[in-house]
C-alpha cells in the first residue's frame, strides 16, 4: 500500500469529493479493461490494478477484465524447448502450441489475476471464450502484406465470428468481476488463440460499454514531436494513420480501439499501465493519463 499518512485529512476529503461527479456519471455502467504489459508483471502495479478494479466495482461501476499473456506463453514454450514462430507479428499456433496457450492463459495467467482481485476484496470469476458459448471463432485468414494473393497459415489463430455476452452480464449483475482469457472455439469445437486487444474491443462493443481502457507500456498516442495527444476523435485518428504519424505496433492496438469507438463505445482510453493506480486516475479524475479516443 502507498503511504498516504502525510496527506492532511482535509486534503484527503477534497480528493474523494472530486471523484464524486465521475462516480455518479459512471454508476451502473460497464467498463472493459484490457490488462497487459508492465501492469501485469510488476508486483506493485499488479496490486494497484487489483485494488482499482475492486474499488470501481464497489462504487457501482462494472469492470470486465480481458487479459493477454504473450511473455508467459513464450516462457512456457521455452520450457518445453519449443521456439515461437511469428509471421507478420502473429504467433504461429500449431496444435501443441495451442495446448500451451490454453493452459497458460486459461490456467496460470487467468487464475493469478482472479487471485489478485479476490485478495483485494473483490469476487473475480475466470472465463475463457468457451464458457457460456461466449466467443465463437474461425481460423484467421492471413494475407501476405506484400502480395495479397498469397495466404499464410498461422494455425489455430482465430478471428471472432460472434460474441454472446450473456454469461458476462449474468456475473456482473451478481457482484462478480469477470476475468476473460482470449480463447475462442470453432464450429467443430476446436480452440483458437485470439489477439486480446481484439477480444477486448469486440466485447466492449457487444456490451455497449461506456469505456474501453487498454493498459499498455506506452504513455498513449504521440504526435510526430513525441508529445502526448490526450483527446482525439475517431476521425482524427484516421488522419494520423494517413499521414504516417501512427504506424507499426500501434496498428493492431488502435484499429480495434477505433472500431469500438465507431461502434458505440463512448470512449476508448489507451493508457500507461506503468503509472500506479492509473485506472482510478483515468476514470475518477479529470487528469489525463493517456489518449482518449471519443466516438464523435
Amino acid at each position: 500500500m502507498t503511504d498516504v499518512s502525510h496527506i492532511l485529512p482535509r486534503d484527503k476529503a477534497e480528493i474523494l469529493a472530486q471523484a464524486l461527479p465521475y462516480i455518479r456519471k459512471y454508476h451502473g455502467k460497464t467498463m472493459v479493461i484490457k490488462y497487459g504489459g508492465n501492469a501485469m508483471t510488476d508486483p506493485a502495479l499488479q496490486a494497484d490494478f487489483a485494488e482499482d478494479v475492486v474499488l470501481l466495482k464497489l462504487v457501482g461501476i462494472n469492470p470486465v477484465v480481458v487479459h493477454g499473456g504473450g511473455p508467459q506463453i513464450e516462457n512456457a514454450l521455452k520450457r518445453l524447448g519449443k521456439k515461437g514462430e511469428f509471421i507478420q507479428g502473429m504467433r504461429v499456433t500449431d496444435a501443441e502450441t495451442m495446448e500451451v496457450v490454453e493452459w497458460v492463459l486459461g490456467g496460470e495467467v487467468q487464475q493469478d489475476i482472479v487471485g489478485l482481485i479476490n485478495q483485494a476484496g473483490g469476487k473475480a470469476v475466470g472465463l475463457t471464450g468457451r464458457d457460456g458459448g461466449m466467443i465463437r471463432a474461425q481460423k484467421l485468414k492471413m494475407l501476405d502484406n506484400a502480395d495479397p494473393s498469397k495466404e499464410h497459415d498461422v494455425g489455430q489463430v482465430g478471428d471472432i465470428v460472434s460474441i454472446d455476452p450473456s454469461v458476462v452480464k449474468a456475473l456482473q449483475d451478481d457482484a462478480f468481476i469477470p476475468v476473460i482469457s482470449p480463447i475462442g472455439f470453432g464450429e467443430h469445437n476446436e480452440s483458437y488463440n485470439i489477439n486480446a486487444d481484439v477480444v477486448a474491443a469486440k466485447l466492449a462493443t457487444v456490451l455497449q460499454a461506456e469505456k474501453l481502457l487498454m493498459l499498455t507500456n506506452i504513455s498513449g498516442v504521440l504526435n510526430k514531436a513525441g508529445e502526448l495527444l490526450t483527446d482525439l476523435t475517431a476521425r482524427q485518428i484516421d488522419g494520423l494513420f494517413a499521414d504516417g504519424t501512427l504506424s507499426g505496433g500501434m496498428l493492431p492496438k488502435i484499429s480495434g480501439a477505433l472500431d469500438a469507438a465507431k461502434s458505440g463505445v463512448n470512449a476508448v482510453h489507451i493508457i500507461d499501465g506503468r503509472v500506479p493506480h492509473v485506472l482510478l486516475l483515468e476514470i475518477l479524475t479529470e487528469q489525463a493519463f493517456g489518449t482518449m479516443i471519443r466516438s464523435h
